[in-house]
């Protein structure tokens, strides 16, 4: 077991078409509420430009619009913070119009969806609209890729000694890609996450990772699960179902041998 140093959580952020917030999401977590029966509206980032805003993808919608809201509740400025941006899939639906289009009227290719299309490109959004200079990552490590994001970004704060905000978003599949990579459903998450402090506010995390595979991770159960399960991201809910329910312990995926032990106090 390889056990890193303690951290802390300074902000959640989360948004699902069914969970347009974390206010809500906790609520329905706890059972202190229910979901809405209607689907929200895709999120329109106000950090960006009316054009930009209106020619941004899902992807990056959802995205800014957790990272603001994390940044927000954390008092923190966006410009100021490195960030690490995890997606399983990237933008499968312009990825899919694209290969349509190479096979059926290649001359006709969009340089927008292109430059839409890398798996970079909701945080090269960001690092635009907040005006930051800070690194950024983007990553992808299939079903394991929110547990490996977190686990990044912790290392980098604690490398590091600044705060990280940590980004997650998936997106629904379109066309023949769904077949191969399903998803459903917009599904996006934020943390700030920043060195430990007895003195301040917010929840301790300690990171251990164990060389134990998928044999206990742990499984989620909330009334939330219908609303997300088929999204790629949905391995991110025992998190937050940890963090709602203060529960000192969740178990999540790195990969076949590999899993994360996160103690939150």
């Amino acid at each position: 077991m390889n056990e890193l140093p303690l951290v802390r959580i300074e902000s959640v952020a989360f948004w699902a078409s069914r969970l347009p917030g974390w206010e809500i999401a906790r609520a329905v977590i706890r059972d202190e509420a229910v979901p809405p029966e209607t689907a929200a509206p895709r999120p329109a980032p106000t950090m960006l430009a009316p054009t930009e805003r209106r020619r941004a993808p899902d992807t990056v919608a959802i995205a800014l619009e957790v990272a603001s809201k994390a940044c927000e509740r954390a008092a923190r400025k966006p410009a100021d913070l490195a960030s690490v941006f995890a997606s399983t899939h990237g933008d499968l639906a312009i990825s899919d119009n694209m290969c349509a289009t190479l096979v059926n009227t290649p001359t006709l290719i969009s340089p927008v969806k292109f430059h839409n299309s890398v798996h970079n490109a909701a945080a090269g959004y960001w690092s635009i609209a907040a005006g930051s200079y800070a690194p950024y990552t983007a990553l992808s490590a299939f079903q394991h890729t929110f547990g490996i994001g977190l686990l990044e970004a912790a290392t980098q704060v604690i490398c590091d000694g600044k705060p990280v905000l940590y980004v997650a978003f998936d997106i629904e599949a379109k066309g023949a890609l769904a077949t191969a990579a399903p998803s459903r459903g917009l599904l996006a998450v934020a943390l700030v996450i920043a060195p430990h402090s007895d003195s301040a506010a917010g929840t301790s995390m300690r990171l251990c990772v164990e060389n134990d595979g998928a044999s206990n991770l742990t499984p989620p159960r909330s009334k939330a699960l219908p609303l997300v399960c088929e999204n790629a991201l949905a391995p991110c809910l025992p998190f937050f179902e940890a963090l709602a329910w203060q529960q000192p312990t969740v178990r999540l995926s790195l990969g076949d041998n590999l899993s994360l032990l996160v103690q939150l106090s």
